[in-house]
């Protein structure tokens, strides 16, 4: 008998989600053909799976770092590529954290040859945290605000920052509690759908997002210098409005927004901003496969008829950060990304902007999969987000290093 096959997960075997590792399998034999697979059961009991077919080294070793693929899930040297092209087995599932003190636990196994995985060789499990060491949860409900706070361990003072999510709506905690271990203090924020916050509300009020700023303000830990907001999709356009309208803010970051403001009416002190003019009949939904595509619903915002519910970002004094796929298929982020990097550019304000070929509208951290298509928690329709996988993957990765770069440059 030969060597026992030992699959281990380098650096350790726990580690945050948004962290790389090596994944390593010794004791094969020279040359010897195994397929991997990746298992994560999600909270609701969806099983997310991936595999892919290898060939060991000489030396009966192999190294995902270096060692290709050929062939399964994904082929060629992806290190991480058993996370990123993680599967359900039921069509239109997102893998999202929704208790951010526990951890997932993905599987590691080595089956003999590239036929069915019927023999198992060995095997090792990766808790993958959305907390790290030493970072607190605070839930605030504190006048208005429905959100919650994540604290770095020591004594700062840290970065602040206010996140949020999209349309979907709830209290979204696994981006903010991922920021909060990379050494942000990050508020978590909801402003619809959650609790006794509205699934569709009328009007959003500026005053409330202004009660998370001067909430996360007056932290003691807090920098003293001014806070960081980002946002995803509705979330976006609001972190860029809270820049525009409110003081204290010095960067925002947009992912996958637009630089009008969508849907909802957003009152300020005296004025509202009204949602970008749209249209629910140009909907197109797929006969094959039900799927629904928005991409076309917004009037166009070339037309002046629609520039009253721009938002006025050249007034702003913040730093702005404008992420987008162009694979989006939930709106034309690409193009709105660009006509506000114009807008801000035109007078005369610094700017950054990314857009990445293949990525689709949800640009999560890191290692999460892509989620093609799902259901819209407001809506109830299954919607098309798009992207490709591997290029969403290393979208997300490149997003991720650039959003904390650029908070930590400005704030």
């Amino acid at each position: 008998a030969g060597m026992a096959v030992q699959v281990t997960v380098l650096p350790s075997s726990r580690c945050l989600f948004d962290d790389p590792v090596q994944i390593c399998v010794v004791g094969l034999l020279p040359q010897q053909a195994v397929t991997l697979r990746a298992s994560l059961v999600d909270e609701s009991g969806e099983l997310f799976q991936a595999h892919a077919r290898y060939r060991a080294g000489s030396n009966g070793e192999l190294d995902l770092s270096s060692s290709p693929a050929l062939g399964g899930s994904y082929s060629g040297v992806e290190p991480m590529g058993l996370l990123w092209s993680l599967q359900s087995k039921a069509p239109y599932k997102r893998l999202a954290k929704r208790n951010v003190l526990t951890p997932f636990c993905v599987d590691f196994e080595v089956y003999e040859g590239h036929g069915d995985m019927s023999r198992l060789l060995g095997k090792c499990a990766n808790e993958r945290w959305f907390l790290g060491e030493g970072v607190k949860r605070i839930s605030v409900r504190e006048g208005r605000l429905k959100a919650t706070l994540f604290l770095p361990p020591g004594s700062g003072p840290f970065p602040g920052l206010i996140d949020l999510y999209g349309s979907g709506g709830g209290l979204v905690e696994y981006r903010a509690s991922l920021l909060a271990s990379r050494g942000f203090m990050t508020l978590a924020l909801a402003y619809m759908a959650f609790e006794d916050l509205p699934a569709m509300p009328e009007i959003l009020e500026l005053s409330y997002f202004e009660e998370a700023v001067n909430f996360l303000r007056k932290q003691p830990q807090v920098k003293d210098t001014g806070i960081g907001v980002l946002g995803l999709s509705k979330g976006a356009d609001l972190a860029l409005s809270m820049a525009t309208f409110l003081p204290g803010i010095k960067a925002a970051v947009s992912i996958s927004g637009i630089g009008f403001n969508s849907f909802i009416p957003l009152r300020g002190d005296g004025f509202t901003l009204p949602p970008h003019p749209y249209d629910l009949g140009r909907i197109k939904t797929s006969d094959e496969s039900g799927l629904v595509d928005v991409s076309d619903v917004l009037d166009d915002h070339r037309d002046p008829a629609t520039w009253d519910c721009r938002i006025p970002m050249e007034r702003s004094l913040a730093k702005f950060l404008f992420l987008s796929g162009l694979d989006d298929m939930n709106w034309k982020s690409d193009l709105y990304c660009r006509d506000a990097v114009q807008r801000l550019q035109q007078y005369g304000r610094e700017v950054e902007f990314c857009s990445y070929s293949g990525a689709g509208h949800l640009l999560e951290p890191p290692y999460l999969p892509l989620c093609q298509a799902s259901i819209h928690k407001v809506l109830g329709i299954f919607v098309h987000w798009g992207g490709q996988r591997r290029e969403h993957a290393k979208a997300q990765e490149d997003a991720w290093r650039r959003i904390q770069a650029f908070f930590w440059q400005h704030l």
